[in-house]
């Protein structure tokens, strides 16, 4: 990352001993070195990034963030340092500003390189799908489902987030749209058994019994291990049983 402008002497080399004890992940003395650095200039948008990803270390998630903001500020397209910032507003519940900041970085990302490599998308959906996540534990079913979606625009292949946006959707009372999701996994990734459990529990709510016996029955046929699948079975006889 290019600086604002050109170090002294003790400037740079301070910032090498700081970028190398960063690399080798010795936190504690890479916080003294970059804080030093930063006692003699503040215009560093590297050196603030990696004092907050050092902070977010060390578990201080409210300096962290302000070194992260202190970055981008510097460098509003500072890629790296609006994943490391929105993965930080994740954790501290500020599910909306974390979104914006993954939009963000895929425009950025999108705008210097013309299109996204694979890392990228893959931490900007991976984002976006802890996004969804939390939204999902606190229960806004709508902002969940938003927040899958805009992950598998990233990495349509990503077939455990798509097995989420599945769960939310049938949560949401949706269970037609989470039986195309299942249907979906369960078609790219036949190896996911977790696609055709809960694909079978969809078809039970849905009152297609028999095509969520074929599925549960089929789980058991490839894995015979599958307690929750032997499970649902037992329970589908017992309500035979038991009309």
């Amino acid at each position: 990352m290019a600086q604002s402008q050109r170090m002294s002497a003790i400037e740079r080399d301070t910032y090498v001993r700081g970028r190398r004890h960063f690399e080798l992940g010795d936190v504690e003395k890479a916080v003294q070195t970059l804080e030093s650095l930063l006692d003699l200039r503040d215009d560093f948008a590297d050196v603030h990034y990696m004092l907050g990803v050092l902070l977010d270390r060390q578990g201080e998630t409210q300096r962290a963030a302000e070194c992260l903001r202190r970055a981008i500020g510097l460098n509003p397209s500072y890629a790296e340092a609006l994943l490391a910032l929105a993965s930080v507003s994740e954790r501290l519940g500020d599910f909306e500003r974390s979104s914006e900041l993954v939009e963000r970085a895929s425009q950025v990302s999108h705008a210097g390189a013309g299109a996204l490599d694979a890392t990228t998308r893959g931490k900007l959906a991976n984002l976006q799908a802890a996004v969804g996540d939390a939204y999902a534990e606190s229960g806004d079913l709508r902002e969940a489902v938003e927040a899958y979606r805009k992950a598998l625009e990233l990495c349509p292949n990503f077939h455990d987030i798509r097995h989420r946006l599945g769960l939310r959707l049938r949560e949401a009372g949706l269970p037609d749209r989470a039986m195309r999701e299942f249907q979906r996994v369960l078609r790219a990734a036949p190896d996911f058994l977790e696609a055709p459990i809960q694909l079978g529990l969809t078809y039970y709510t849905l009152g297609r019994v028999s095509d969520a016996l074929e599925q549960w029955s089929s789980v058991l046929e490839r894995d015979p291990t599958r307690e929750d699948a032997r499970m649902y079975l037992r329970l589908l006889k017992a309500n035979d049983e038991n009309p």
